[in-house]
């Protein structure tokens, strides 16, 4: 692994009530360039528009699909996340979206944090996640 991650463990174990499968950690000690990005929303890069989807799945494939590309346009991969928070408007949606997310984060063990919020920019959308990304100096 590119980053040290401190105690990393897999939801399977902490929520098994919840049938999830996220490669989280507690902690992340990362070297590198530091890539922030914006809260991501189920809506296309280059246009900004929504997707037509009202389904927490299909939205999440979308925002974990933007936060994958913008990493990788900033010269990194998935590897490289160390952090992410999620945002729900719906704590029914939450088993969803994070199995989803857990499609791409598998192996790579960010800390992360969740929040249930009463609403998001736009009334239509159900989840936004932003992330955080080291880059090694040496790639």
């Amino acid at each position: 692994m590119i980053h040290q991650r401190i105690r990393p463990f897999n939801t399977k174990q902490t929520y098994p009530e919840q049938q999830l499968d996220n490669d989280l950690a507690q902690a992340v000690v990362a070297r590198g360039r530091t890539v922030f990005l914006r809260g991501q929303c189920p809506q296309n890069l280059d246009d900004a528009k929504n997707i037509d989807s009202h389904d927490p799945v299909k939205q999440t494939h979308k925002v974990m699909q933007n936060i994958k590309q913008l990493i990788e346009e900033c010269g990194g991969t998935m590897e490289h996340l160390v952090k992410v928070v999620v945002y729900i408007t719906d704590v029914r949606h939450r088993e969803a979206v994070y199995r989803t997310m857990g499609e791409y984060i598998k192996g790579v063990h960010p800390v992360s944090t969740g929040l249930v919020v009463q609403a998001l920019a736009r009334p239509e959308w159900l989840v936004e996640i932003d992330g955080t990304a080291v880059i090694p100096d040496e790639e």
